[in-house]
């Protein structure tokens, strides 16, 4: 048996090789476990009951929006409700909660994409992190479609493309295997046309140079998962301290247990340790 020390629980790093497989690797404390090569062995993930917030450092007897304590989740420009809908930034209203975060983390590239996820969906992602957020989102296919200077332009086209496509991943459909092939290439020129009128009006309220239309090639994403389950049930660490069973994969930001699933971001800053054999 061998067994990790007990440390705050980080989302996993991931990242494609030259196969277009995901290896991942699970941050606890400052360990970082290789995952990919503990798929089929037995598992075990215990919570010792202790949350650390994510940015301060204090205990917190609850997690909110994924690792932070309460005081920092009010005053966190990235926990702010603008960060999930990007359209409601209110940085020009002089309201940001962190000017300087903002400018650096809203004001940059941002690229509006359709995945195949548990089918077409379409969502946007800073230029620092493709392929990471399409493989958190548990993406089989990505495509980048359009390119805009900064998170709140994003969130524009993104709403005007959401009226004929999903911009969100059913979970549990995502988890239970890999989705047929879409033609995404076809899929953008069929919404091009949807939203022409909306992408002039983008064009008059940001400039004509505000938006690329872009030519680009798929990203195909394989996961290292032998087996998926037809049935999902997730653990829940507040309830269940202790996770086990055999590992049968992962895929986005989960594991993929013979016993269930368990999602490792919603768990961000829980202290956990791992043991397996």
């Amino acid at each position: 048996m061998v067994a990790t020390e007990f440390g705050a629980l980080r989302k996993m790093h991931s990242q494609l090789n030259t196969q277009g497989v995901v290896e991942y690797h699970l941050p606890i404390g400052e360990q970082l476990l290789p995952m990919n090569e503990l798929v089929g062995k037995n598992i075990s993930l215990h919570f010792n009951g202790v949350i650390n917030c994510q940015h301060c450092g204090k205990r917190t007897k609850k997690s909110y929006s994924q690792g932070f304590c309460f005081v920092c989740m009010r005053k966190l420009a990235q926990c702010d409700m603008c960060i999930l809908k990007p359209e409601t930034c209110h940085y020009e209203q002089g309201t940001c909660r962190e000017p300087q975060w903002g400018e650096q983390h809203c004001f940059t590239d941002h690229y509006v994409y359709l995945a195949n996820t548990s089918g077409l969906k379409v969502g946007i992602t800073r230029h620092t992190q493709l392929p990471t957020r399409w493989i958190d989102q548990g993406a089989t296919q990505a495509l980048p479609i359009f390119k805009v200077s900064t998170r709140l332009q994003s969130g524009v086209v993104e709403i005007a493309l959401a009226e004929f496509v999903n911009d969100k991943t059913n979970w549990r459909a995502m988890l239970k295997g890999s989705n047929d092939d879409i033609d995404l290439a076809a899929s953008a020129q069929q919404l091009l046309p949807k939203i022409a009128d909306k992408l002039a009006d983008f064009k008059l309220n940001y400039g004509e140079d505000a938006i690329q239309v872009l030519s680009n090639d798929i990203v195909n994403i394989s996961y290292p998962v032998t087996e998926y389950l037809t049935k999902i049930s997730s653990f829940n660490f507040d309830k269940t301290p202790t996770v086990s069973g055999k590992l049968l994969g992962i895929k986005g930001q989960y594991l993929i247990f013979d016993t269930g699933v368990i999602n490792i971001r919603k768990f961000t800053s829980y202290n956990i340790n791992v043991d397996y054999n």
